[in-house]
């Protein structure tokens, strides 16, 4: 996961140093690093930490929660949108991009703001963000 992270954006793996990567069924979470783990380990527990990705068909997403939260420390695969691609991507349009990549996941940043992530396809980007938060980005 910290090498897609990696070659996608640009997001360089020692920024997860303080974290562990937890997977259960086909999503994978962030946990911060910490002695009292092992003291943990004993308890049922059903979620913990961040969650970073999940497996959607044959793409790793991240979750938009994390790339708000790291998505600051990326160097590639940036859209920045204005106000009205916000709307239409709100309205489910895609918003042309003339970006040179493979088609995947991409984030959505408008005034260096992290919002989350986005689908680009063929030259086209759709919102990966649920509608009602898009819309508070307007």
């Amino acid at each position: 996961m910290l090498y897609y992270l990696e070659e996608r954006f640009g997001i360089h793996k020692f920024v997860f140093d303080e974290y562990i990567l937890l997977k259960k069924n086909k999503s994978w979470w962030f946990l911060r690093e910490s002695p009292f783990i092992a003291q943990a380990s004993v308890l049922k527990v059903w979620i913990t930490g961040l969650k970073a990705f999940q497996r959607i068909g044959k793409y790793i997403k991240p979750t938009t929660r994390m790339i708000q939260v790291f998505g600051h420390y990326a160097d590639k695969a940036i859209v920045d949108i204005q106000e009205d691609d916000i709307k239409k991507m709100a309205e489910g349009e895609p918003v042309p991009c003339d970006m040179r990549m493979d088609n995947g996941y991409v984030i959505l940043s408008s005034k260096g703001r992290m919002l989350g992530l986005g689908l680009f396809i063929d030259g086209n980007v759709r919102s990966q963000i649920h509608r009602r938060d898009i819309i508070s980005f307007i």
